[in-house]
């Protein structure tokens, strides 16, 4: 059933992945790999109730990965550099436990057997900037893909990070 479940959450973020845009991005990721290669990117939109974050990702392993939002904008070495999941408020981790996650916490993201992945994710847990939530703070923010799935519990088991982006405003 847990299995299901996931699958249904990644698999409805994957088919709104092909949608078409009326606004443009107000901030983007250039996501990079571990040898500092460009591996896709991530654009974020505003919507009424939250952010959408785009993903349009290539040159990662095929199989499901965990994809969040990290608390500091820095992508050096192994990016540890990039801190904890973004959780402002110190709440717990994991959409299947019963305060339902932090801020950073995105839907796994699913890649094909050609490397790449595409898809939509909205959230209303955070802003570009403001007063809440705003991933746009002094230390900035970045967007992470991990290993392995998050297991969407209070432990994310999601492994090593294999690619990250730092946040930045759109023409700024």
């Amino acid at each position: 059933m847990l299995s299901t479940r996931i699958a249904s959450v990644a698999a409805a973020a994957l088919v709104a992945g092909t949608a078409a845009y009326a606004a443009d991005p107000v901030a983007n990721a250039t996501m990079m790999d571990r040898n500092q290669n460009e591996v896709g990117t991530v654009e974020i939109f505003e919507t009424a109730d939250g952010l959408l974050l785009r993903a349009d990702l290539t040159g990662l392993e095929p199989g499901w990965h965990g994809f969040h939002i990290h608390q500091t904008g820095a992508c050096e070495g192994d990016f540890t550099s990039a801190g904890g999941h973004y959780a402002p408020d110190d709440s717990g981790h994991g959409f299947f436990t019963e305060a339902g996650g932090h801020a950073g916490d995105l839907p796994n993201i699913h890649v094909g057997d050609d490397g790449a992945a595409m898809a939509d994710f909205h959230t209303a847990r955070v802003t570009l900037d403001g007063d809440k939530a705003p991933l746009m703070d002094d230390d900035g923010s970045a967007i992470m893909v991990h290993a392995s799935a998050d297991t969407y519990e209070s432990e994310a088991g999601a492994g090593d990070r294999v690619a990250c982006g730092v946040v930045e405003a759109v023409g700024g």
